[in-house]
């Protein structure tokens, strides 16, 4: 909820705050890439509404003086049970982009998701960070790009590879239609207006350093030179005759941790299950491809269920509050994992703005932790919960 008028970081209590900072503060298309979601965004909006369904039930007169809020997954140990997700173009949203994600999740001790799309490459990002860090790896028709990801993970020292699997074609994403928006932007009439009436993103961008992908400039031109939507990019660029063969072939390739992001179904996660992989993330991409679909949060139990003693069950998307990662966990998940969490406060204020947001849900964490009565993570489990 937000009273009043956030006009600086200041007035930034919640995501939702940080959601109207970057309103305020971006160009109309770029806000809205980063907000929309697919068709009509009813997938969107119930991805974070289906954490009201579930009710919590404290326990009171528990010594909490003392509280482990860490959790392990894929094989490193988190300060939080909170993963960024990657997400791509931040040099669009802030002129620090990845960069600035990454440092604060190297603060943080958190995992870091660094697409394939990313504004910042794979190289510099080994180079400089020393947190964890995966790679979202989009399945191109280019054999040689494919190829190429994974060398550029492998030498940068990537820790994980995160297969992405619901992205086989574009999205409806009706904002950016009715936008323009593109990678790099596109200055049409209609929306040169709203790039200039926002001077310092405009100079940023215009004055900065060139925007690019360069985890793919060297193989393909869209996205870098050649202007091109994110849906177009999935449709166009994307290899849609992917199967469970070619992930389980990606898997033995990487040879480390694997993880594919994506799945909803249990039938899915059974398969995924089968072919070894290490963690799965259950996903919509933020409401953002199949709209009418589940919530993550909706199918979090059934998943957990089927084979959350083979692999590793992480929760991505719609979550805003420390109640939200509590009940994911409560319900199961090994940690949660998120996007416009911290993209709105990239959006807003960079580097600063990402941690004062993860500040805000460490602290609400830890605050909502001890007053369910729980000092570890290990001790949330269902008998937490009640559906209402």
């Amino acid at each position: 909820m937000t009273i009043g008028r956030v006009r600086t970081l200041a007035d930034c209590h919640n995501i939702t705050d940080f959601r109207e900072l970057a309103r305020r503060r971006l160009p109309f298309p770029v806000f809205h890439y980063i907000d929309g979601g697919g068709d009509d965004e009813s997938t969107k909006a119930r991805n974070s509404a289906a954490f009201d369904d579930v009710d919590l039930v404290p326990d009171v007169l528990v010594n909490v003086e003392s509280l482990d809020t860490s959790v392990t997954v894929l094989g490193k140990t988190t300060r939080l049970p909170l993963m960024l997700s990657p997400t791509a173009l931040q040099r669009l949203f802030h002129w620090q982009g990845e960069r600035a994600v990454a440092a604060a999740a190297e603060k943080f001790g958190l995992w870091f998701g660094v697409s394939s799309l990313s504004s910042v490459g794979m190289d510099e990002i080994g180079a400089r960070f020393s947190g964890p860090k995966m790679l979202q790896y989009y399945y191109h028709k280019d054999r040689g790009l494919n190829a190429a990801l994974l060398e550029m993970a492998r030498d940068a020292k990537f820790d994980a590879v995160t297969l992405t699997v619901d992205t086989i074609v574009g999205g409806n994403r009706e904002r950016c239609l009715r936008t323009g928006f593109t990678s790099p932007p596109r200055f049409t009439p209609a929306s040169a207006l709203s790039y200039a009436m926002k001077p310092r993103w405009a100079l940023d961008y215009l004055l900065r350093e060139k925007f690019s992908l360069p985890n793919l400039e060297k193989h393909v031109a869209a996205g870098s030179d050649v202007a091109m939507s994110i849906q177009s990019y999935f449709s166009e660029m994307l290899d849609q005759t992917m199967d469970w063969a070619a992930a389980e072939k990606l898997r033995h390739d990487w040879g480390g941790k694997f993880a594919l992001k994506g799945v909803m179904s249990v039938g899915d996660a059974r398969r995924a299950a089968d072919i070894g992989v290490d963690a799965i993330f259950i996903s919509n991409h933020g409401g953002r491809q199949l709209d009418g679909a589940r919530a993550p949060f909706d199918q979090l139990a059934e998943i957990v269920d089927a084979v959350g003693d083979r692999v590793e069950v992480i929760l991505d998307g719609g979550v805003r509050r420390g109640t939200h990662v509590l009940k994911a966990l409560s319900l199961g998940a090994k940690a949660v994992s998120g996007g416009r969490l911290y993209l709105y406060a990239l959006a807003a204020a960079g580097q600063t703005g990402v941690e004062r947001a993860l500040s805000i849900m460490e602290a609400e964490i830890v605050r909502d932790m001890k007053l369910m009565g729980k000092t570890s993570i290990s001790q949330l489990t269902r008998e937490n919960l009640r559906a209402r």
